[in-house]
C-alpha cells in the first residue's frame, strides 16, 4: 500500500475540520506533480499523514484515507473562484482531486522539529529544505514511525516499524 503526506493550513482546513465533515474533496491543488500523485498514483484506501503547514508549530497531526477514485476538480471551472483555470474544460480537465476521509487525530502532534530530530523521520521529504509540495509520497517505514510517535494505533495494534525505511 502507498502512503502519502498531505498539507493544509489549519486556518483554511484542519484535521479538526476533516473530523467534523468526515470526508472532503481535496480541491485547489495547482501543482502538476501534486496533481499527478492524486490523479495517477493514489488509490482508494491509501493512508495519508495530515500535516498542518504555516502553523505554529507546523507538523503532522493525524491520518486521513483516500476516499475514492480521482475526478476532475470542479473549482477549475468556476470563473469567479480562486482556482479557475480558463484553459480547462469539462471535455479536457487539467486539475484532478481525490476525497480524503478522516481516520484519526494523533494523541501527540509531531512538530517539524520532532520530525527532524528523529533519526528515522529526518529523511522524509517534508524535512528537507526546498520541499514545498502539498502532497507527496511517504515511505512505509516513515508512515509507521510517525504513527507510532503520534500515538495512533490501528485496530488496537501499535504500528510495526520495519527496515529498510526507504
Amino acid at each position: 500500500m502507498s502512503h502519502w503526506l498531505i498539507k493544509s493550513e489549519p486556518e483554511v482546513f484542519s484535521i479538526a475540520d476533516l473530523a467534523r465533515v468526515r470526508r472532503e474533496p481535496w480541491t485547489g491543488v495547482r501543482n502538476y506533480q501534486a496533481r499527478n500523485f492524486m490523479w495517477k498514483n493514489m488509490l482508494p484506501g491509501h493512508l495519508a499523514l495530515f500535516y498542518h503547514s504555516n502553523a505554529k508549530p507546523p507538523g503532522i497531526v493525524g491520518v486521513a484515507r483516500v476516499g475514492g477514485p480521482p475526478r476532475p476538480d470542479p473549482t477549475q471551472f468556476e470563473p469567479d473562484g480562486d482556482y479557475f483555470d480558463p484553459k480547462a474544460s469539462a471535455a479536457n480537465p487539467r486539475w484532478w482531486l481525490v476525497d480524503f476521509e478522516y481516520v484519526a487525530t494523533f494523541a501527540r502532534p509531531l512538530t517539524l522539529a520532532d520530525l527532524k530530530a528523529d533519526p528515522v523521520l529526518a529523511t522524509m521529504p517534508v524535512c528537507q529544505r526546498g520541499t514545498r509540495l502539498s502532497i507527496h509520497p511517504v515511505a512505509a517505514g516513515h508512515f509507521e514511525r510517525a504513527c507510532q510517535l503520534g500515538g495512533w494505533h490501528d485496530g488496537g495494534r501499535a504500528p510495526q516499524v520495519t527496515a529498510p525505511f526507504l
